[in-house]
C-alpha cells in the first residue's frame, strides 16, 4: 500500500523557520513530481512548491524566496524548507504525489 506522511510542523514565531518532511512507503520519488500544497479554513487547497522527477521546481509567490523544496533520494524523502515565516503561511501542509494525499501537517506562525 502506497503512503505518504507529512511531518515537521510546529508552532513558531515570525519570522522563524521550519523543515517539513514528506516521506513514502510503497514507492519510490525518483519517479514521479512530488508537490507540497496547503490549506486554510475558507480556501481551496493551493499549491506552494513543487519537484518534478528531473530536479525541476515550482514555487507559489507566496513562499518564493523563502522556501526551498528538495528531494533527499538516500531516504526517498521531500523536505520543505520554509524560512522568514509569515502569520499568512499557517495553514495545514500536505504533501501530494500521483493523487496521493498524505496526512497534513499543522504549521502555526504567531505575530
Amino acid at each position: 500500500e502506497v503512503q505518504l506522511q507529512a511531518s515537521g510542523g510546529g508552532l513558531v514565531q515570525a519570522g522563524g523557520s521550519l523543515r517539513l518532511s514528506c516521506a513514502a512507503s510503497g514507492l519510490s520519488f525518483d519517479d514521479y513530481a512530488i508537490g507540497w500544497f496547503r490549506q486554510v479554513p475558507g480556501k481551496v487547497r493551493e499549491a506552494v512548491a513543487c519537484i518534478a522527477k528531473d530536479g525541476s521546481t515550482y514555487y507559489d509567490d507566496s513562499v518564493k524566496g523563502r522556501s526551498t523544496i528538495s528531494s533527499d533520494h538516500a531516504k526517498n524523502t521531500v523536505p520543505l524548507q520554509m524560512n522568514s515565516l509569515k502569520p499568512e503561511d499557517t495553514a495545514v501542509y500536505y504533501c501530494n504525489t500521483e493523487n496521493i494525499w498524505g496526512q497534513g501537517t499543522q504549521v502555526t506562525v504567531s505575530s
